[in-house]
This record gives C-alpha cells, structure tokens and sequence, in this order.
C-alpha cells in the first residue's frame, strides 16, 4: 500500500514535470537549502544562549526575534523537502539514511517544542545573567547536535544513487 502511495506521488504530472525541469528543481532544492539556512541560523544562537554563552541577552528576547525565523526556515524546508522527495518517493523511501535523516528531524522538533516549553517557564524565573540549569544547557547542545546531524544526511543523501 505505501509502495503504491508513493510512485503514485512520483508519478503526479507537476512532479515529473519537476523531475524532468533543469530550472524548477534547482529552485525547489534553493528552497529547502534556504529553509535549512533560516532554522539553523536562528537555532545555533538560542542553542547556544542556553548553554551559558552571551548571558548578558536574555532568552526571552532571543525567542521573541528568533523563534519566528526558526518556524520559517522549519516550514520552507519541510515544504521543499517534500517536494524533493516526491520526485524519487520510492527510492528514498527504501533509503536508511533517509528513514534516519526522518527520525532526526521528529527528534529535533520534539526537542525543539520541549525546549521552547521548558524556556517559556524558565525566563519566567530566571535571574538576569544567571547560568541556565544543566538540562536546557544539555537541550541546547542536543539541538546543536541533531540539526547538524540532520544536514549531514541530507547532503550525502544527494550523493546516494
């Protein structure tokens, strides 16, 4: 059933299309590099703040012109990945690296989402310039880890035939 599910995705008329358009993937695969630029770029500051660096900023103003950026980037580049996919659904569907380059990223926006939880109720008690506890400074260096694993799956996923 999923078999079928996907080459009928990748069989879709504006998806061949896609597969066969020199210009067309080059945009969407811009796409999804923007969106990672965009998530990465805001994530590895906030990470960062949460491990000890730069405690004069508060989080909170980090989050309030940060977050919007990250969920941007999150959303473009989940968009065009899924573009992207859908043009070999089939083949990287069956792919190890891809099934683990997916498992990272559920893994990154449930941390993602526990971290922003775990934030909101930690500025609201936080003394200005304090060390953050020792669990959103672990957080942090996790998401570091994660999306950076998540990048580098997905650029030897490009060279996988």
């Amino acid at each position: 059933m999923l078999a079928e599910s996907l080459t009928a995705l990748q069989e879709l008329a504006p998806v061949a299309a896609l597969r066969s358009g020199r210009w067309s993937y080059a945009a969407v695969n811009a796409a999804h590099i923007v969106g990672i630029a965009l998530l990465f770029g805001a994530i590895v500051p906030l990470d960062l703040r949460l491990m000890g660096w730069r405690r004069s900023v508060p989080i909170a103003n980090l989050t309030r012109l940060l977050l919007p950026v990250a969920i941007g980037g999150l959303v473009l580049a989940v968009a065009a990945g899924f573009v992207l996919f859908s043009t070999r659904a089939v083949e990287y569907a069956a792919l190890t690296l891809f099934q683990v380059k997916m498992a990272l990223v559920a893994c990154g926006i449930v941390n993602a989402l526990l971290l922003h939880r775990a934030v909101q109720w930690e500025t609201a008690q936080a003394v200005a310039g304090a060390m953050p506890p020792i669990r959103l400074r672990v957080a942090g260096a996790l998401s570091i880890a994660l999306w950076l694993s998540i990048i580098v799956c997905g650029r030897m996923l490009a060279f996988v035939d």
